[in-house]
């Protein structure tokens, strides 16, 4: 099949998708480009046209998972207020909502424990962090509470919320049908600053 050909049957967002699944499902280690190419119904060479080895691969898809989650931060942001919630449960709420409508997503860039794929996330995971800590530190002081300057008070949030992630995912829940739980959370996590 022509390299043209092959591009545009084939797309890099595709690929992604495919071993993203299969990386969870089975394991990074037990997954390969051959293995990937299969289950897209290619072969393995025609993947080498978007990604040189499986470890760009994985890089490549945990970096557009926390580009997605920096996007809904973001948003968060630069939306208006919703009526009942601060900015900071806003964000815990996104952050929750996210975990729950994209779990393989949310597995890769925060569940998975292989050593060998670790430094792959660790960057992309002290990003994310440092980013959803200056939005609660930014908000914590426009809204004068008294432990703003508290560096501790965003990784408490954040673990708070992974834990409450990490508990319903394995449920394969949507963020709808956990919605009320999800909001009894962020507000428990909140009245507890």
């Amino acid at each position: 099949m022509a390299r043209r050909a092959v591009e545009q049957e084939l797309s890099r967002d595709r690929i992604m998708d495919a071993a993203r699944h299969l990386f969870i499902t089975k394991g990074y280690r037990a997954i390969s480009m051959r293995s990937i190419g299969q289950h897209l119904g290619y072969s393995h060479g025609s993947l080498y046209y978007h990604f040189k080895e499986k470890a760009e691969l994985f890089y490549a898809i945990v970096v557009q998972d926390f580009n997605h989650v920096e996007l809904l931060f973001r948003q968060v942001i630069s939306s208006p207020p919703v009526d009942g919630l601060t900015k900071v449960e806003q964000l815990m709420l996104e952050f929750i909502k996210f975990g729950m409508d994209h779990p393989h997503q949310y597995e890769i860039m925060f569940m998975l424990r292989d050593e060998e794929i670790l430094s792959y996330c660790r960057a992309e995971q002290s990003k994310c962090f440092d980013l959803f800590a200056a939005i609660v530190k930014k908000y914590m002081k426009e809204e004068g509470h008294p432990l703003a300057q508290h560096t501790s008070v965003p990784l408490s949030l954040f673990l708070g919320l992974h834990g409450f992630i990490s508990f319903y995912i394995q449920d394969h829940l949507t963020f709808e049908e956990i919605q009320p739980a999800a909001i009894a959370h962020v507000k428990m996590l909140s009245h507890n600053l």
